[in-house]
């Protein structure tokens, strides 16, 4: 039997992000079309009689709040394991910054522990459970190019589009997403992303229709609470990015670019004019196991 597990948890970025409008259970309807990123934490597993969680990063909790530990306590509760888990969480992705790192953790912990405790799930049902967790959980655990529907959770595969680089830039400040969709506005928002129009582009592979429609409605609630977002979008810019946007519910905001050395110049620029931590990494396709 495997005693030890190490599984990639990749970060997102959003491409768009609509709000349709409040739903009955209190969520918000939304359509996003989201892309996984090589920029990772590492999610490493071994068994244990309990679970136990630690962190190399002192910010994130190590205890029954974290994701990562409910994720293990689900599928154990779900399946009836009588063993645990010890996680040691290698954080690379930076927090409350709309990129879904306690996401992608969690979605890492649900497939690490199918192999791990021999568990006959299906994606489907890792994704059902994962849903119950958070919205971004189920994306995660698909990962690629996707659109996600519903509160988040519905997720329909799409083309993979071809990697691109990307630079990432979060401002010193963390935004809570409950309290940025409880703040939104319909009214505010002077533009809502054309959906269909990029969904044909990515069936397409049409990278440049892609990045000259991203749009994200939240950014009506979060620029306006972190005017820096806009001056970061501003400078990828015009420092070169061929489009830029706010991943999620801020305050991230990331750029794509035509090649390395684009990224580069523009990683560059970024580190010397505001304060942010930069990060340059490349769009990631959907795994194939």
């Amino acid at each position: 039997m495997v005693q030890t597990l190490t599984i990639s948890a990749r970060a997102k970025i959003n491409l768009t992000l609509d709000v349709l409008g409040k739903r009955p259970d209190g969520y918000h309807e939304v359509a996003m079309i989201m892309q996984t990123l090589e920029l990772a934490d590492l999610v490493h597993l071994r068994q244990a009689d309990s679970i136990l969680i630690e962190t190399d990063n002192p910010r994130l909790p190590g205890d029954e709040s974290n994701l990562a530990y409910r994720a293990a306590a689900l599928l154990r509760r779900e399946c009836g394991v009588d063993h645990g888990v010890h996680i040691r969480l290698e954080k690379k992705i930076p927090m409350a910054a709309g990129l879904a790192g306690g996401s992608s953790d969690a979605a890492a912990v649900l497939k690490g522990l199918v192999q791990l405790w021999k568990l006959p799930l299906t994606p489907e049902d890792l994704s059902r459970l994962g849903a119950s967790l958070g919205s971004d959980v189920p994306f995660c655990l698909y990962g690629g190019t996707a659109l996600a529907t519903g509160r988040g959770e519905v997720i329909t595969q799409l083309q993979d589009l071809p990697s691109r680089p990307v630079v990432l830039a979060k401002p010193p400040v963390d935004v809570a997403t409950a309290s940025v969709y409880k703040g939104y506005r319909p009214e505010a928002v002077v533009v809502h992303p054309d959906t269909q129009s990029v969904l044909t582009a990515i069936s397409q592979g049409n990278w440049h229709k892609v990045e000259q429609s991203l749009v994200n409605v939240l950014e009506s609630v979060t620029v306006n609470e972190h005017p820096q977002i806009a001056i970061i979008k501003a400078m990828m810019l015009n420092a070169g990015a061929t489009g830029s946007l706010m991943s999620g519910s801020g305050p991230t905001v990331f750029c794509l670019a035509e090649n390395d050395d684009t990224a580069q110049q523009i990683a560059q620029r970024l580190t010397q004019e505001c304060k942010a931590e930069v990060i340059v990494t490349r769009t990631s396709q959907r795994e194939t196991k």
